[in-house]
C-alpha cells in the first residue's frame, strides 16, 4: 500500500476576518475532496485570518497513481485566483516503511 500527502500554504488575499476565510477555504476543500475523492481538510494557521494551511492525502495499491493524484491535486490549489500559493509540501510512502 502506497500512502501519500501534500500540504499547502496559502495566502489570502482581501479577508478580514475568519468568517471571510472560511467561505474562501470551504469550497477549496470540497472541491478537492469531490474531483479526487481524497482525504482533505484546513491543518494550519486555523487563527490566522489571511492565512490558510491545507492538507490531502490519498492511499492507492501503486506509487504511479498516488504521485499522478498529488500532481493534479497541486495543480488545482496553484490554479485558485483567490489564494496565492506560498509552499507546498509533499511525501509518497510505502506503509511497509512505517
Amino acid at each position: 500500500m502506497w500512502i501519500g500527502w501534500i500540504e499547502f500554504d496559502f495566502l489570502l488575499g482581501d479577508v478580514h476576518s475568519l468568517k471571510e476565510k472560511r467561505s474562501v477555504i470551504r469550497p477549496v476543500i470540497s472541491d478537492m475532496q469531490r474531483k479526487f475523492v481524497v482525504s482533505v481538510a484546513e491543518t494550519d494557521h486555523r487563527e490566522l485570518h489571511r492565512r490558510a494551511g491545507i492538507g490531502a492525502s490519498v492511499v492507492a495499491g501503486d506509487r504511479d497513481h498516488v504521485t499522478d493524484v498529488l500532481d493534479r491535486i497541486e495543480r488545482v490549489a496553484a490554479s485558485r485566483p483567490e489564494l496565492q500559493l506560498v509552499s507546498v509540501r509533499r511525501r509518497t510512502i510505502r506503509s511497509d516503511d512505517i
